[in-house]
This record gives structure tokens, C-alpha cells and sequence, in this order.
């Protein structure tokens, strides 16, 4: 009978420790995932979707001529696709057009089309104004950084080098600094999609920044939850970055070997993901995630909606922090980044449409 009084007793021990585990799991959850948070609609006046783009934009990247470069067609593992079979792609769009529309451009012999998945983009003007586009791709979910010219009178790329590296293991977003160098988010620690999942659910800050050139790689920052886009300031000097899941914006500053020490942080109450840095003001740009449970857990019936940010005067006591739009998915879903040129935006998605704004 003692027996059976201690077993019952262990037993209800247990429980009681399971229903406090479950409880403290869906309390970060909810948190992390801003699961409560209803948008108020904020509408621009003059907006229209980009023809062509069905797959998504996750990331856009504008040169200082107007030419803006943008990443489809992302396969990621826990994200909506709504084109799982079909290879990414990489769009033009010239912003000084009347009409600006969305060109596919075409990628050089020898490259595995078929296999193509980009994510995080970045261009590196050099001294002989030749142009380089990084892109984070993930062909069968590993990560590469592909490097590539830029041909504009073709509207063509041309494939130059495919990089891998064990410190590049969950790459997100990248940063050009020179024609072979750059920043790069890993936005987990882990690959395996089960562990990848539990570190997301117990807000393990194992992710990070790696530093690479073909004569050094390494960790330069660390301790995000998941650290997602990364830009640099116009003069060079400061690097930001985004944490998804902490809805923060790290100011770090960059010094001469490269390492990264942080200067401050920007709460906020959203999910950023990629950032844009207007090279004229500075501004800092974020598309962003305004519940990430909808965009994580995709239902038609309860849409993930869409939300951009202006951060202005970041490096100062008191940024400003404006949001530009904001809207419930019935538009746009999943808003991934915004990138400004001469007043006009454009606003991508992780696997959705585009929107092309005058401002």
C-alpha cells in the first residue's frame, strides 16, 4: 500500500513538472512569437503588386543607380511554399522607369539551376565598377554563399564562385565588404530540423556572425536567438543586426579586424527580419513579421500579415521608429524586407507577392 501511496505520489510529481514545463514552453512561445499581437491596418496610397513575382522577394537588394536585384523563390524548412518544386530566381527591376517591371535574369552556364534556393542577398560595387552579387542559397538545404557579376548590359549574371565553410552552417543573410569578403548570419546553431525546432521553441541564443575571406573565417558576434539580416552603416563603421525571435535591432561597431562589439540595442514589438540601409540618410529599413506564429503555423484562414519599419537617427540616444505599413496579409503575406530608392519602396515577402510604392 506504501508502495502504491509513493508511486501515485511520484507520478503526480511528474505531471505536475510536465504541465509546468508545457507552461513555461508556450509562455516563451507566445512571447517569441508576438502570438497575440493584432495589426491596425496602415495603408500607402500608391501601391501595386509586381507583375511576375508569385514566389516571393525575400530579399532586395538596389544599387546606387536605381537598379534593384531581389531574391525568389525560397525553400525553407517550417515556411510556406507556394511553388516547393520550382527553382528560386533572381529579378531586375529599374526603379527610374515610369512603370518599373520585374525582369528575370539570366544566370551563366555551368551554375545548377535546378538546384537554386537563394535567401539573403548583398552587391559589392568594386573599384572598377564592376558588380557583385553574394547570394545565400541552399540547394538541398545546405548552405553556400554563391558569388556572382553582375552584366547589366545582358541582364545576365555570371557565376564566379560557389563558398562553403563549416562556420557557414545555417546562413541567413549576408553583408558584402570587398569582392571576396563579407558578414553572414547563421540564424541556428543546429542543421537537423528536430533539434533546429526545439532551439527555436526554448529560445536557446546559440546563433550568430561569422566574418569570412578566402584568408580568415570566423565568429565575430554571438548570443542571438536568431540572428537573421545584416547591414552596414553608409560611412562602413557600424554593422546592424537583426534578431528575429527577440524582436531586436543590435547597433554593433565594426573595427579594424573586423570583430564586432556591441554598442546598443532597439526593442521592438515585432518580428524584423532582413534590414535596408538608405545610403543618402542612413535610415534603416525592416520588413517584418507582426505575428510570427501565423507565419511559422501557415493557415489560409488566419493569414501571416506584414508590417515595414523606419528606424532614423539609429546611432543617436533616441532613434525614431516610424512604421511606414502595416497590413493583414489580405495584400501581402509575410513581409521579409523594404527597400527605398529616390521615394519610392519596394516591400518583399518570404514566399508571397511584392509591392512596389511611391512614397
Amino acid at each position: 500500500m506504501v508502495g502504491s501511496i509513493a508511486k501515485v505520489k511520484v507520478s503526480g510529481d511528474l505531471l505536475s513538472i510536465s504541465l509546468l514545463i508545457n507552461c513555461i514552453v508556450n509562455c516563451l512561445t507566445t512571447r517569441k512569437m508576438n502570438a497575440s499581437r493584432e495589426l491596425e491596418p496602415v495603408e500607402l496610397p500608391n501601391c501595386q503588386l509586381i507583375k511576375g513575382i508569385e514566389r516571393g522577394a525575400e530579399d532586395i537588394d538596389i544599387l546606387p543607380d536605381g537598379l534593384a536585384l531581389i531574391s525568389s523563390g525560397l525553400k525553407y524548412p517550417g515556411l510556406k511554399s507556394f511553388a516547393p518544386d520550382k527553382p528560386g530566381e533572381i529579378f531586375l527591376m529599374d526603379l527610374n522607369d515610369e512603370n518599373p517591371r520585374a525582369v528575370e535574369l539570366r544566370i551563366s552556364r555551368g551554375f545548377d539551376l535546378a538546384s537554386f534556393n537563394p535567401h539573403g542577398i548583398s552587391t559589392y560595387i568594386d573599384k572598377d565598377d564592376s558588380v557583385y552579387l553574394f547570394v545565400v542559397n541552399h540547394p538541398e538545404f545546405k548552405s553556400t554563399v554563391e558569388v556572382f557579376k553582375f552584366v547589366e548590359d545582358e541582364n545576365s549574371l555570371v557565376h564566379l564562385k560557389t563558398i562553403r565553410h563549416q562556420l557557414l552552417s545555417r546562413v541567413n543573410d549576408i553583408v558584402a565588404l570587398g569582392p571576396d569578403h563579407f558578414y553572414a548570419t547563421n540564424d541556428h546553431y543546429f542543421f537537423n530540423s528536430i533539434l533546429t525546432f526545439l532551439e527555436l521553441f526554448l529560445g536557446l541564443p546559440w546563433s550568430n556572425v561569422v566574418y569570412y575571406s578566402p584568408t580568415e573565417v570566423k565568429e565575430v558576434a554571438s548570443g542571438f536567438y536568431s540572428a537573421n539580416g545584416i547591414n552596414i552603416s553608409p560611412d562602413k563603421k557600424y554593422v546592424y543586426i537583426a534578431d528575429l525571435m527577440a524582436h531586436r535591432v543590435h547597433v554593433m561597431e565594426k573595427h579594424a579586424n573586423w570583430n564586432l562589439t556591441q554598442l546598443k540595442v532597439l526593442e521592438l514589438d515585432t518580428l524584423v527580419d532582413n534590414l535596408f540601409v538608405d545610403p543618402y540618410t542612413g535610415d534603416v529599413w525592416g520588413g517584418c513579421h507582426p505575428n510570427g506564429m501565423k507565419l511559422f503555423f501557415y493557415d489560409p484562414e488566419n493569414l501571416p500579415g506584414s508590417e515595414v519599419i523606419r528606424i532614423q537617427n539609429i546611432l543617436s540616444a533616441k532613434p525614431t521608429v516610424t512604421q511606414v505599413y502595416a497590413e493583414n496579409g489580405s495584400v501581402l503575406q509575410g513581409c521579409s524586407v523594404a527597400a527605398v530608392y529616390s521615394g519610392k519602396l519596394l516591400i518583399g515577402t518570404v514566399f508571397h507577392r511584392a509591392l512596389y510604392c511611391e512614397l
